[in-house]
This record gives structure tokens, sequence and C-alpha cells, in this order.
């Protein structure tokens, strides 16, 4: 079994996180911490190593926890929702964990929602987390 949490450095995104490792320990799941960004001059460097090191972290943290897991940083040129969507079907994932931040509609409309559209799009089950 293959879970994978989408990962941005969050709040939301840890909160998944933690559940997703919650579950891979107890289905005995290999987990996949996935970050994406579309790459090119979208992101800034800092933002970039920053999450670089946070999944350094996760990935001794994983093997402190005795999860068996990878951690992967993707720049593939989608946007991150299409990407964790893509990255599911690609490795026949078996769930995703995302963590969702409430938005007003006006805020959906003109900012779009990475976990709305993971969530209608992927082919596999998906577990939101919210830290509210």
């Amino acid at each position: 079994m293959k879970l994978v949490a989408a990962y941005n450095g969050t709040e939301e995104s840890k909160t998944a996180l933690e559940l997703a490792k919650k579950h891979a320990k107890l289905l005995n799941a290999k987990l996949l911490v996935i970050a994406s960004s579309e790459g090119g001059t979208g992101e800034k460097p800092e933002e970039i190593s920053k999450i670089e090191m946070d999944l350094k972290q996760i990935a001794v943290d994983l093997e402190e926890e005795g999860i068996k897991g990878e951690v992967d940083q993707l720049a593939r040129g989608l946007s991150p929702g299409e990407d964790i969507v893509t990255f599911a079907a690609e490795n026949d994932v078996d769930q995703v964990y995302v963590g969702i931040r409430k938005k007003s509609r006006t805020s959906k409309l003109i900012l779009g929602s990475t976990a709305q559209f993971i969530i209608l799009k992927c082919k596999c089950p998906v577990t939101s987390v919210n830290t509210n």
C-alpha cells in the first residue's frame, strides 16, 4: 500500500503529514511525502531551500519512527495540484493526504485551491485535514 502526503511547509500540510504517518504505521504502508512547485521564476530560492531542509528532516523522522517512506520535491512545470494528482496516478497511490485552509469564496475564485483540485481530480481517495 502506498500513501502520499502533499507537503508545502504550512501548518495544514504538517497536520496532514502527521495523520498520514499514523496511518502508514497502522497499515504498514509506504509513505511518500511530496512537495511540488511549478519551477522557474515562480518560487523564491529561500522557499525552495526551506522545503528541501524540511524534507530532509522528514526523511530522518520517518526512519526514526520505523515508517517505510521517501521524500521528493517535484518541479515538473505543473501546478502543485496537477503534480500531486499526476504523481498519484503514475505511482499507483492508494490514498492522498492534504491539508486544507478555510478560504472565502472570493479567495477560492481568484486564487484557486490546490487542495480542492486534488480532492476533485485524484482517482484515489483523498483525506483532507483542517487545523481549525
